[in-house]
């Protein structure tokens, strides 16, 4: 098992990212998962991330407050305990449009290339 205690998580910057602070709660580790690492993204009202995409998929699921979610020209709205896989190559755009902080948990597989 790999325990990491959440006082011991540090912040890290996001591209493209605006509003937020990002904590990563596993990953990019000794001793940590091998597959996926997993943040904590907390989303001032207004802040936001893309449009862009990448090469892998990505799962999005709010813990709490809201988070637009756009994709396509669609928009969907995600609330508490809702989830959202964001395909490879899919070009997406996330606003929180809310007064309230959104956190989310993400859930991102290593880029290609880049082992923990």
């Amino acid at each position: 098992m790999h325990l990491k205690r959440f006082a011991e998580v540090k912040p890290y910057d996001a591209p493209n990212h605006r509003g937020v602070v990002g904590l990563r709660l596993q990953g990019f580790e000794p001793g940590g998962p091998t597959n996926q690492w997993v943040g904590l993204s907390q989303f001032l009202p207004g802040g936001g991330a893309g449009p862009d995409s990448t090469p892998f998929e990505k799962v999005y699921v709010v813990l709490d407050g809201q988070m637009t979610v756009i994709v396509g020209g669609n928009e969907t709205l995600l609330g508490r305990y809702d989830s959202c896989t964001i395909a490879p190559g899919e070009v997406r755009e996330i606003v929180n449009r809310s007064n309230d902080v959104c956190t989310m948990l993400v859930v991102i597989p290593y880029p290609p290339g880049v082992k923990p």
